[in-house]
C-alpha cells in the first residue's frame, strides 16, 4: 500500500487543477470530474483503514522523500489511530459539499469545485504530514483555497470576513512557525517523532507551549480567539461553513494531540488549568451566546465554538485525573471522548450547515424569524433537521452523545465540579438548538414564501440520508472508531504524563 497516502493528498489537487483547466465553458465536465474524484478520494479510505493496524501506536503506511535536504526537511507522510479518522471524515465531508453546490453555483463554478478539491488534498497533507515543516506548509496552504472560497462566494460582508479569518489565522501560525524553527535549531530536526522526544527545560516548553497554544487555539478556536469565526460562517457560502466546522476547526484540536501535550509535557500539566477554564467558559458563555441568535448559521457556528471546548476539556483533563487519583486509570477516557467530539461534530455541525443551505437556496434569508412551520411544507427535511438538531442537543443513540459522555465521565473522575460545567452545556445545548427546531420547523405557516417551499429533491436527499446514517452509526456501535484510536491514546497518554525535566 506504499503511496496510499500521497495518492489521497494529490488526487483531489490534480483533480482540482483539471477542473480549472476544464474552465466555467466545460462547467458540466468539470462538475463531473469534482464529483468521481472526490469519490475516488473517499474510496480511497477504505483499503487505508484496512491496511491500518490497529493494535499498533507507531505511524503507518510512512513514506519519506528529501524535501529541502539542507534544513533536514522531509516529505514524510504517515498515520496513526489519531490521523486516520479524520483523514476519512476529510474524504467523506468533501463529497457532500460538491453535490451540494451542483446547481446553486452559479459564479465561476469551475474556481469554486477546483479549491475545495485543492483545499481537500491539503487538509489530509495536515493529518498525515510526520514532518513538521511538511505539516506547517499543508497547515498555512489550506488557508488560500478557504480565504478565496470566503472572498469571492461569501455574503455581502465576505471581504470583512475574509480578512478577519486569514488575520487571525496566520498571525496565530507565525508563533508554531517560530516555536517549530527553535526546536529545529536545537535538536537538528523538524521530524514529529523528534520533536516529541527532544530534552526540553521548563522554561523552554512553556514558551513553546504557548507558542503553539496561540496557534491551534485560533484554530479550534478557544474563547477568546474566536470571534471570527461567527463571520466566517455568516459570510461563507453553504459549501465552505461545511467544511470549515466539520473539518478546519479539527485541525486545532489535533495539533494539541500531536504536538502540545508530547513536546511541551511539564508545560502542559502546570498550564492545564488555563486551558480547561477557557474551555469550560466556551461551554457555557458561547452557549448563553448562541441562545440570543437570530441568524441560523450564526447560532449554529456559537454552537461549535461550544461543542469544540469539549475537545480541548478532554484533551487537558487528563493531567487533573492523574494528579486527583494518582492513577493512569481513566487518563486516557478524556482523549477518547475529544477524538470522538472531533468526529461527532464533523458530522453533525456539517449537516446543520447543510440544512441552513437547502432553506438558504429556496428563500434567500438565514433569519429564524423568516421562517416557521416549515415541517408543513417539507416534511422529510424537516425530519432530517430534528434528527440533526437532536444530535446535536447529545441524544443517546446518536453520535453527539458519545463524545460528551466520555468527556463529562473523564471531568468527573478529576473534579465534580469541572463535570458539572461541563453538563451545562447539554442544558444550554437543548435550549438552544431546539427553540430553533421550535421557530423554524414546528408551529403554523405564517409566511406564503414557507407555504411554497418544495421538499427535497433526490440531491439533497441522498447527501442528508448519508450523514445520518453515519451520525446514528457511530453513536449506536462506536466500537470500531474507538478500537482504532485507543493504541495510539494510549501511547499519547504516557507521552503527556512522562517529564522532560
Amino acid at each position: 500500500m506504499h503511496g496510499l497516502l500521497s495518492m489521497l493528498i494529490w488526487l483531489p489537487v490534480g483533480a482540482g487543477l483539471g477542473v480549472l483547466l476544464l474552465g466555467d465553458r466545460n462547467i458540466l465536465a468539470g462538475r463531473w470530474l469534482a464529483l468521481l474524484a472526490s469519490l475516488a478520494t473517499l474510496a480511497l479510505t477504505v483499503p487505508l483503514w484496512a491496511a491500518f493496524d490497529a493494535g499498533s501506536a507507531l505511524p503507518q503506511l510512512t513514506e519519506r522523500l528529501p524535501w529541502i535536504p539542507r534544513f533536514d526537511a522531509w516529505y514524510a507522510l504517515g498515520v496513526d489511530g489519531i490521523s486516520l479518522p479524520l483523514i476519512v471524515l476529510t474524504a467523506f465531508m468533501t463529497v457532500p459539499v460538491v453535490i451540494a453546490g451542483w446547481t446553486v453555483i452559479e459564479t465561476r463554478p469551475a474556481e469554486y469545485y477546483a479549491a475545495f478539491l485543492i483545499m481537500e488534498g491539503l487538509m489530509i497533507g495536515v493529518f498525515s504530514a510526520t514532518d513538521a515543516l511538511l505539516f506547517y506548509f499543508f497547515w498555512e496552504a489550506m488557508l488560500i483555497p478557504m480565504f478565496l472560497i470566503i472572498g469571492i462566494w461569501g455574503g455581502p460582508r465576505r471581504v470583512y470576513a475574509t480578512i478577519k479569518f486569514f488575520l487571525y489565522t496566520f498571525l496565530g501560525s507565525v508563533f508554531m512557525l517560530a516555536a517549530l524553527i527553535y526546536m529545529y535549531v536545537k535538536g537538528g530536526s523538524y521530524s514529529i517523532a523528534s520533536l516529541q522526544t527532544l530534552p526540553l527545560s521548563l522554561v523552554e516548553q512553556r514558551w513553546i507551549f504557548l507558542a503553539l497554544l496561540l496557534a491551534f487555539a485560533v484554530k479550534v478556536p478557544m474563547f477568546p480567539v474566536h470571534t471570527w469565526l461567527p463571520d466566517a460562517h455568516v459570510e461563507a457560502p453553504t459549501g465552505g461553513s461545511v467544511i470549515l466546522a466539520a473539518i478546519m476547526l479539527k485541525m486545532g484540536g489535533y495539533g494539541f494531540l500531536r504536538f502540545s501535550l508530547p513536546i511541551a509535557p511539564d508545560a502542559s500539566r502546570e498550564l492545564d488549568l488555563l486551558v480547561i477554564a477557557l474551555s469550560l467558559i466556551a461551554v457555557i458563555y458561547i452557549g448563553f451566546v448562541a441562545l440570543v441568535q437570530q441568524d441560523m448559521k450564526k447560532l449554529i457556528a456559537y454552537s461549535s465554538i461550544a461543542h469544540m471546548g469539549f475537545v480541548t476539556l478532554g484533551a487537558f483533563v487528563v493531567y487533573e485525573i492523574v494528579r486527583n487519583t494518582h492513577s493512569l486509570r481513566g487518563a486516557g477516557l478524556g482523549l477518547d471522548g475529544a477524538m470522538v467530539q472531533m468526529i461527532s461534530h464533523g458530522l453533525i455541525s456539517g449537516a446543520l450547515f447543510l440544512c441552513v443551505g437547502v432553506l438558504y437556496d429556496r428563500i434567500h434569508s438565514r433569519q429564524i424569524a423568516d421562517y416557521g412551520g416549515v415541517v408543513n411544507t417539507m416534511p422529510v427535511f424537516a425530519s432530517f433537521m430534528v434528527l440533526f438538531a437532536l444530535a446535536n442537543t447529545g441524544l443517546p443513540g446518536t453520535s453527539g452523545f458519545v463524545g460528551e459522555f466520555l468527556v463529562i465521565l473523564a471531568s468527573f473522575n478529576a473534579s465534580f465540579w469541572y463535570s458539572a460545567l461541563a453538563a451545562v452545556t447539554l442544558v444550554l445545548g437543548a435550549a438552544y438548538t431546539l427553540w430553533l427546531v421550535k421557530r423554524v420547523i414546528f408551529g403554523p405557516v405564517t409566511s406564503p414564501r414557507v407555504a411554497a417551499l418544495d421538499d427535497l429533491n433526490g440531491r439533497e436527499f441522498v447527501v442528508l440520508s448519508a450523514l445520518a446514517l453515519a451520525v446514528l452509526v457511530v453513536g449506536v456501535w462506536p466500537a470500531p472508531l474507538l478500537k482504532v484510536m485507543q493504541p495510539s491514546i494510549h501511547h499519547l497518554v504516557a507521552q503527556a504524563i512522562a517529564t522532560k525535566i
